[in-house]
């Protein structure tokens, strides 16, 4: 039996949602614990492309359970769209695969508005969100004026929040904001029915996880955006609206810290970020330019184009030390293939002085000039490459040199976007 965090350590879009895909084959439930629509993964089988932005990745296997924790806050029109896309995809079949936390907070058609009318207001010195009502749903939450899951089964609770929240934040969204009110009927009426239709998956997760754990299975947990946007420890205010880091898992699905095993960071092999903030391997070059070509860096849930520069060890350091990283998985490492010499930063210059340490001041951080350390790059396509061994000798220096500086190993490595494009080299679980 073995409980399994698995986590991005930069900027989110590491490849998650593939490594989540593969380790599945090895766990028996795989739980979301934080985040909301904001959050994308994209997973090749074959000829057929799968986005999921609420669901766990493992939904794409038969007979695994599939959890969305109380600590994400659920767009349950969209988890529909979802649910009706697996469908016509051929998977989910059976209902039971997926369960939802009752106290999960709920996004609400005036929270999409309110993210999308501040994020105008503030022209440029916005954030850069999805827009998706991510963080007026959190904000809303930590207020206790939220609207949780199981409050769509009490009519009476259902229509007092609902009228109490739209009293307050209709003036502000056409006073303020320039957006149109919301009718708490219609609300009302549309939100009722959805629950009804997604009643079937309501369960306690608390005492499920708590179950499964006694029962010897093995559990993984899925964490979306990456270390950089947590909300405390991240890139600050450039940042998501919830924690993402390992230790959000207790909180965001009701165990305790005594029962987690491992936890895996995903690196990719580049670094990327979407939205604004400071970023100081950024590339705006063409190094930039064939990084976020070659690796198709465009947002799965708004399509944005992804900032795109070299790996980073002093923002990767600060990553492993809030997550406590027990193991590392690499990914994209074939699209640095063909690039002559790759760069690693393994220290900031700011203010004539030479810093290691990852600047709390996103100010500070913005200034910070990276201190790279050059390596010859390699020129073969590695994709079909399933041995460790067999990587040309540049990719695997390239790997030993990572895995030296920060001090945990690669226990995978991907080379290529397909399910099937990846050197497993330990199973997490065993």
């Amino acid at each position: 039996m073995a409980t399994i965090i698995l986590v991005g350590s930069q900027w989110g879009d590491e490849g998650k949602g593939k490594v989540i895909d593969i380790y599945t084959e090895y766990a028996d439930a795989v739980i979301r614990f934080q985040g909301g629509a904001n959050a994308g993964h994209t997973i090749v089988i074959g000829d057929q492309t799968i986005i999921l932005h609420q669901i766990p990745s493992g939904i794409l296997h038969p007979d695994k359970l599939c959890i969305i924790g109380n600590g994400m806050v659920l767009n349950l029109e969209t988890l529909v769209d979802e649910i009706d896309d697996l469908h016509r995809n051929g998977y989910f079949p059976d209902p039971s695969q997926l369960l939802i936390s009752e106290e999960v907070h709920l996004v609400l058609p005036y929270h999409r508005l309110i993210d999308v009318g501040k994020e105008e207001q503030a022209g440029a010195k916005k954030i850069g969100t999805t827009g998706r009502g991510i963080g007026p749903a959190y904000e809303d939450k930590v207020s206790r004026k939220g609207i949780r899951f199981v409050d769509l089964f009490d009519e009476k609770v259902l229509r007092e929040k609902l009228e109490s929240n739209l009293a307050e934040k209709n003036p502000y969204l056409v006073s303020r904001l320039q957006q149109p009110p919301c009718d708490a009927n219609e609300i009302f009426d549309a939100f009722r029915g959805l629950g009804e239709r997604l009643k079937p998956h309501m369960a306690n997760i608390s005492v499920v996880l708590d179950r499964l754990v006694k029962e010897g299975k093995q559990v993984l947990f899925e964490g979306a955006q990456g270390a950089l946007l947590d909300v405390d420890h991240g890139t600050y205010p450039y940042v998501t609206s919830s924690n993402t880091v390992a230790g959000a898992v207790c909180a965001g699905c009701g165990i305790g810290p005594t029962m987690i095993d491992g936890v895996v960071g995903v690196v990719k092999a580049y670094s990327t970020r979407v939205g604004e903030g400071p970023f100081p391997t950024e590339q705006l070059n063409e190094t930039g330019t064939k990084l976020r070509d070659r690796g198709k860096e465009y947002g799965a849930t708004t399509g944005r184009p992804r900032r795109c520069g070299w790996i980073d060890i002093v923002a990767l350091k600060h990553a492993m030390r809030i997550n406590g990283f027990t193991s590392l998985a690499l990914t994209k490492l074939d699209v640095l293939s063909g690039i002559e010499t790759v760069k690693i930063a393994c220290a900031y210059k700011v203010n004539g002085r030479e810093i290691d340490e990852f600047p709390a001041n996103s100010g500070e951080l913005a200034s910070c000039e990276p201190v790279y350390e050059e390596m010859p790059g390699w020129d073969q396509d590695i994709s079909a490459i399933r041995d460790y061994d067999a990587l040309p000798p540049s990719a695997k220096n390239y790997i030993d040199r990572l895995q030296e500086l920060l001090e945990v190993e690669f226990i995978l490595v991907s080379v290529g976007y397909r399910r099937d494009e990846t050197i497993v080299l330990e199973n997490p679980f065993a």
